[in-house]
C-alpha cells in the first residue's frame, strides 16, 4: 500500500474520480456528440465553443481513467489480478485518447459528411478501448470479492461491453439491435460501476485487509 495515501484516501480519491468521468462523459456523449450526429454542421458552425467543450470532456474522462487505473491497484495490490486489471484500463485509457484526437479534425471540415466520416473514427476507435475496457471490468469484479452483487454487475458489464463491441463488428445489420445492445450494457454498468462508486465513497478502504485476503 503507499506510504502516503492510506485506503480510505485511494478509495475516496476513486469513488470521486468516477463520478467525475460518469458526469463528463455524459455531457460528451449524450449532448455534444448526438448535437454533432443530429446536425453536423450546424453544431461546429454555431456552437463551436460546446462542441470544443464536449472534446475537453472526453479528454478529462481519460485523465481520470488513469487515476482510477493507479488508485485501484494500489488499493487492490496484493491481489494477484490487480496489476493486469491496471494494465487494461490503462490499454482502454490510451485507446480512448487516440480516439479523441479524430474530434479536432470537425473544425476544419467544409460538409456534414466529412464531419460525421470523423466522429465515426472516433465511435469506432473507442468501442475497440471499450472492449479492452470490458476486460478490465472482469477482472475488477473478480478482485473485489465484496460486496457480492456489486461484484457480479460488473463482471456482466464487463462481458456486456465485449460482447456489444464484438457486435458492432461481426453483425452487419447491429442498428436494428441497437437499443438491445444498449440496454445490455448500460443496465449492468450503471448498476455495478454506480454501485462501487457510492461503496468506495461510503464504505471503500475501511476494511481493505478483508477485500485482499486471497
Amino acid at each position: 500500500m503507499s506510504k502516503t495515501f492510506t485506503p480510505r484516501m485511494l478509495s475516496l480519491i476513486t469513488g470521486i474520480s468516477y463520478f467525475i468521468i460518469f458526469f463528463a462523459a455524459i455531457f460528451a456523449n449524450f449532448f455534444v456528440i448526438e448535437a454533432l450526429l443530429n446536425n453536423p454542421k450546424q453544431a461546429v458552425q454555431s456552437s463551436p465553443l460546446f462542441i470544443r467543450a464536449g472534446t475537453l470532456a472526453f479528454m478529462i474522462t481519460v485523465i481520470f481513467d488513469i487515476v482510477i487505473a493507479w488508485s485501484l491497484y494500489e488499493l487492490y495490490k496484493t491481489h494477484p489480478l490487480s496489476g493486469l486489471a491496471a494494465l487494461f484500463r490503462m490499454a482502454h485509457a490510451i485507446i480512448m485518447g487516440v480516439a479523441i484526437s479524430a474530434l479536432p479534425f470537425v473544425f476544419s471540415s467544409i460538409s456534414g459528411e466529412e464531419i460525421l466520416r470523423y466522429v465515426s473514427v472516433f465511435n469506432t476507435i473507442w468501442l475497440i478501448g471499450l472492449f479492452f475496457f470490458g476486460v478490465h471490468l472482469i477482472l475488477l469484479g473478480n478482485i473485489i470479492g465484496r460486496p457480492k452483487i456489486i461484484a457480479v454487475f460488473l463482471v456482466i458489464a464487463g462481458f456486456m461491453y465485449m460482447l456489444d463491441t464484438a457486435a458492432h463488428f461481426m453483425l452487419s445489420d447491429y442498428e436494428t439491435y441497437a437499443s438491445i445492445f444498449l440496454a445490455l450494457v448500460a443496465i449492468p454498468s450503471i448498476f455495478g460501476e454506480m454501485s462501487f462508486a457510492i461503496w468506495l465513497l461510503i464504505k471503500g478502504g475501511k476494511n481493505v485487509q478483508k477485500a485482499n485476503a486471497y
